[in-house]
């Protein structure tokens, strides 16, 4: 009598023999590409990104070059150390705009620096579960405010604050003093060079603030237990530990600051008080900013060396925004070489 095979067994003979040729190693069935048109579509639209991004770039310092080319032949390198800016005898210079943004923004990341590390630490290591969130969000919706309002607050509310209650008592108390008293001196209107510099320092702690505590966030909670397992305290774990893992982000979020703060327009030219003079080094002396500047000139200003000295601070403004990039990523990377060093 001869067997008979259960249904389907000689159909199931090279299955099996195909299954048990891909668990021992051998070739898996071909699969054809179905899209292979979309990974090459993917790749043009990448590239093509990236190269437009660098024309633009390209683009932007060659116009900046050529519309800034009359007043670089007439002044050369002394345009960026001499005081005068008289279109009226056509005299330009741009020390004092320069002066105003660097020490504006010096002024500003001075204090949201050490602000923005204080709230990203406690949002993150300190404060309880359910004000985490509520206040995390009413941080980050300081940044959705328009930098008008902050301009408009800072001449009307703010300014005569900082007259009345810091200014007028420094000067009644270190009026006389050598150094001090220049520092403090000038009219006591609220505006001027500390004035803009707190309300850019206000206006970029949303940004360092929220970057810091997303990137303390990422540390592996793994190294903070461990830490404070050994006995660490909350500085410890903060500065030995989360700080050292999160450096390079932490250096972006203020490098992303420093740029807002270099780059503002409107809230500055409300509060520092659009002075073209530097008679003192005084904190509280109106002063003027590269970017007020433009915007305060460039429409009325007429063509020839005034347009082109406008568009020549314009590119002094780009160098030093590269600048600041640049010394951003060499620190980072001297940084990181330093970590190889260490035992």
């Amino acid at each position: 009598m001869s067997a008979t095979l259960p249904s389907g067994a000689y159909g199931a003979e090279p299955e099996n023999k195909k299954m048990t040729q891909t668990a021992s190693g051998g070739e898996p069935p071909a699969r054809t590409r179905r899209a292979p048109w979309a990974d090459r579509l993917f790749s043009i639209a990448t590239h093509s990104a990236a190269w437009l991004t660098l024309s633009l770039l390209v683009g932007i310092i060659v116009s900046l070059l050529f519309g800034a080319w009359p007043a670089i032949r007439e002044y050369g390198l002394g345009f960026l150390v001499s005081t005068d800016w008289d279109p009226v005898e056509d005299r330009y210079g741009g020390l004092v705009m320069i002066y105003g943004t660097l020490m504006t923004s010096f002024i500003a990341l001075l204090i949201a620096v050490p602000v923005s590390f204080g709230i990203a630490l406690f949002l993150t290591e300190l404060a309880p579960g359910w004000l985490r969130r509520p206040l995390g969000v009413a941080i980050e919706l300081l940044a959705a405010v328009p930098s008008i309002v902050y301009g408009m607050w800072g001449l009307l509310v703010f300014g005569p604050i900082l007259a009345t209650y810091v200014q007028q008592p420094l000067q009644g108390a270190f009026g006389n003093w050598p150094v001090l008293g220049t520092l403090f001196s000038g009219a006591p209107v609220g505006i001027g060079i500390l004035s803009a510099g707190i309300i850019l320092a206000i206006m970029i702690i949303p940004f360092i603030a929220s970057v810091m505590r997303d990137v303390f966030e990422v540390t592996p909670p793994l190294l903070k237990e461990s830490a404070y397992g050994l006995g660490s305290t909350t500085w410890e774990v903060v500065s030995k530990v989360v700080l050292p893992y999160t450096k390079a982000g932490v250096i972006g979020g203020i490098m992303l600051g420093l740029g807002r703060a270099l780059g503002e327009t409107m809230a500055v030219t409300f509060v520092i008080g659009n002075f073209n003079q530097l008679n003192s080094l005084s904190i509280f002396e109106a002063a003027n900013s590269i970017t007020s500047a433009i915007a305060n000139e460039f429409a009325e200003a007429s063509p020839g060396l005034h347009q082109a000295a406008l568009i020549y601070l314009g590119l002094v403004l780009f160098f030093i925004t590269f600048c600041v990039l640049a010394l951003s990523k060499v620190l980072l990377a001297r940084m990181q070489r330093g970590e190889g060093t260490r035992t």
